[in-house]
């Protein structure tokens, strides 16, 4: 591999300009392409196979005469002041006024107002009305939007606390913003610190960001196309964004390098090219094969949401070897180490070399300490991830400064927290005689009201066959409690106990969410053991090496349940959530594990790899295991430690951001990297390998000779670098080169 890419990036330096023009040329075409067919989300969530997908497909069969997408619908909360109702003249001429502007919008179908509906509360203090449009909800347009809102001002105006809810989002998911920025510009900070240049520092932030504008163009254009869900564009983001910048950094960090060396600026390009570009296809694609096992779970939107964020790395890989080489052939030579750099490099004593690595001689000289220290730290911060409760966001997790938010208290206050939480049974019957089915109906419905937890069950509504009824329930907890959960597996336990030969099926939004949480908890344990599998193998073949391997993989597992168990303890146990700006102590995300497994082994190989093959590159040629170990931390340490930052910094952009999804995902993440990067690559890896000694790369030879070489570490360029110079020499003998040089 390293030999292809130490070509590649000669090529590269040859045609520099073409690569760049190209590169910018794609990003503009694919941005107009993206801005022409514009973005269209999908808002499904529901699992194959399971049984409220099942019931879902019968309600619409059975109950909805039209097969079209359902329409988008405003729901406008209203809470009159403590001294009027919302059926005084006030109020209802209030509404009126409301419900006339929004009437102009010639998208709207129609308004249907608290009365029409019936729906004031006790003391008719809290009411909603309903607004309906011709198209769904994520076709809404943003003008729609806004005449809601200036609408709803005249309510506001007039004392009445309006909110808005319903299938139209009014709080939207933002890619770029503040929070966002102020993670690259610490990012920023960091590469100026690492590469002491402020042009430098620059540089892979730029590349970065053309990378993630053609991978975040070309899911905008897939979603016309695909069913993408729009979190997906914020994790896709999210990674794109970090992996770029780490990618980069490590190129530019091999290519000044090797400009100090000695090396011409083209050399040191496609050496570092070959060499760090190596190391980056090989972890890019590593993350990739995680994303793309997100499949494994068999759920589409989570499948989905892997493909969108491997696009992202993907550009990000080609980015790093094709278009950062390019640069580095414009810019590269006022980026590389100055001559002052390299007077104070060869003035530099010994002893001062051995003091600037003195966290590789505390680690060494102290391997059992930081061992024991750090496992123990991992094992008691994932205890929590023992009690982990999955769930999905809600309005009841949005920020309460989010009209979302409010809505949602005061449908809670108006009709209590099972509002929110409704399940919609389907009871099929076989044909029998009229009073057989009443009867056998009547029972089901007083089965179900004797129900733990069950506050109201609707009348049933039948189909025009007469054989199945839609039966609403109103449960006294909230969609994310343990009792609403028990009530769905009670519904269903009454069916599986046959009652009056009756099939209940469950559905609705509440049983869906807790199909999809027992579904993505089921596919934990195995995707979880596919990736360690497909890790130890990859790294065997990589380290040459069976203990190495066997570190790596058990150090991601104590960083993944460490991450888990933080998780858990702050987003799930409440916590700190202040500090970390959470709005409420709520369930895990429910597909949170699962992507956490994914991306952080993705990330967590990349470090191993950075780091571990300069060890193994030492060890090659020195055998002396504690040598390697501190070449490899002395050499490879601070881009690592460089890189996690950056990560942390990026992620930390999206934990501060207001939406919960984004913000768990954020959070997940940022932690995952400070336990795995910090915690384990930097201070269990090399101890534990110190421990090991000379056996940390022993291989039986058998294996040796059947496993392929990877060439990550570039051992093929040497080579490729001398039959470079033998054929010039051959082509341009000295004699000739005089020549040429006195003509």
């Amino acid at each position: 591999m390293a030999k292809y890419l130490y070509k590649l990036g000669k090529l590269v330096v040859d045609h520099n300009k073409k690569v760049i023009g190209g590169t910018i040329g794609i990003l503009i075409i694919i941005a107009i392409a993206a801005l022409s067919l514009g973005p269209s989300f999908s808002d499904e969530m529901s699992i194959p196979d399971t049984e409220s997908a099942e019931a879902g497909k019968i309600l619409e069969k059975e109950f909805q005469t039209s097969k079209e997408p359902a329409p988008g619908t405003v729901n406008l909360v209203l809470k009159a002041p403590k001294d009027q109702t919302l059926e005084s003249r006030e109020a209802v001429e209030a509404i009126n006024q409301t419900i006339k502007k929004i009437k102009e919008d010639k998208s709207v179908v129609s308004v249907a107002t608290p009365a029409e509906l019936g729906n004031y509360n006790e003391n008719k203090q809290i009411g909603y009305a309903v607004v309906t449009y011709k198209v769904p909800a994520h076709k809404v347009t943003e003008k729609s939007k806004e005449i809601i809102l200036n609408s709803i001002e005249n309510t506001r105006d007039a004392g009445i606390q309006t909110e808005l809810a319903g299938s139209v989002a009014f709080s939207e998911l933002e890619i770029g913003g503040i929070t966002e920025v102020i993670g690259v510009v610490i990012a920023y900070a960091i590469l100026a610190i690492t590469f002491a240049s402020f042009l430098a520092a620059g540089m892979p932030i730029i590349t970065a960001a053309v990378g993630l504008g053609i991978g975040i163009l070309s899911i905008l254009i897939g979603t016309n196309y695909l069913d993408i869900p729009s979190f997906a564009l914020s994790l896709a983001a999210m990674l794109g964004l970090a992996v770029g910048i780490d990618y980069a950094l490590f190129i530019m960090s091999r290519f000044r390098q090797e400009l100090a060396k000695g090396h011409n600026l083209k050399e040191a390009i496609a050496i570092a090219t070959g060499t760090a570009g190596s190391a980056v296809v090989f972890a890019g694609l590593t993350v990739i094969v995680a994303l793309l096992g997100l499949a494994v779970a068999k759920i589409p939107f989570l499948t989905m949401m892997g493909i969108s964020a491997a696009v992202c790395v993907l550009f990000a890989i080609l980015i790093a070897v094709i278009f950062v080489p390019a640069i580095l052939a414009v810019f590269g030579h006022k980026i590389g180490p100055s001559r002052k750099n390299k007077l104070l490099e060869k003035l530099t004593s010994k002893k001062n070399k051995e003091q600037s690595n003195k966290w590789g001689h505390f680690v060494t000289k102290r391997p059992w300490t930081v061992t024991i220290l750090g496992i123990l730290l991992l094992i008691v911060v994932s205890i929590p991830f023992f009690h982990m409760q999955l769930g999905l966001p809600d309005n009841g997790t949005k920020s309460a400064e989010t009209t979302e938010r409010r809505a949602y208290d005061l449908l809670s206050e108006a009709y209590g927290p099972g509002y929110h939480s409704s399940l919609v049974v389907l009871a099929e019957i076989d044909k029998s005689s009229e009073e057989d089915i009443q009867t056998k109906i009547n029972k089901v419905i007083e089965e179900l009201g004797d129900l733990a937890n069950v506050d109201s069950v609707s009348p049933p509504i039948p189909n025009e066959s007469g054989n199945i009824f839609m039966i609403s329930i109103t449960p006294k907890t909230g969609p994310n409690d343990i009792e609403t959960n028990d009530l769905v597996h009670s519904i269903r336990e009454l069916s599986d106990n046959n009652i009056e030969q009756i099939k209940l099926l469950v559905t609705g939004a509440t049983a869906v969410n807790i199909d999809i949480s027992e579904k993505l908890n089921d596919a934990l344990p195995l995707f979880a053991s596919l990736i360690v599998g497909f890790a130890f193998i990859l790294l065997v073949l990589v380290f040459r090496s069976i203990l190495v391997p066997l570190k790596a993989v058990l150090g991601f597992l104590l960083s993944l349940g460490a991450t888990l168990g933080f998780v858990v303890y702050v987003i799930q146990d409440g916590n700190f959530i202040n500090l970390f700006g959470f709005p409420t102590a709520s369930p895990v995300l429910a597909f949170l594990p699962v992507i956490v497994i994914g991306i952080l082994f993705g990330l967590a190989m990349d470090y191993e790899v950075f780091l571990v093959s300069r060890m193994r590159e030492d060890f090659t040629h020195s055998k002396d295991a504690k040598k390697a170990i501190l070449a490899g931390l002395k050499d490879s340490g601070g881009v690592v430690t460089a890189a996690g930052l950056i990560m942390v910094a990026v992620f930390t952009g999206f934990m501060l951001a207001p939406d919960p999804i984004i913000k768990s995902m954020g959070f997940a993440l940022t932690f995952g990297i400070i336990f795995d990067a910090f915690v384990v690559r930097m201070a269990i890896v090399p101890a534990v390998m110190t421990l090991m000694g000379n056996a940390a790369w022993y291989l039986p030879k058998w294996l040796d000779k059947i496993l392929p070489n990877i060439d990550v570490e570039g051992t093929s360029i040497q080579k490729e670098i001398v039959e470079s110079k033998t054929r010039n020499k051959k082509k341009y003998p000295p004699r000739i080169k005089e020549e040429r040089v006195s003509e």
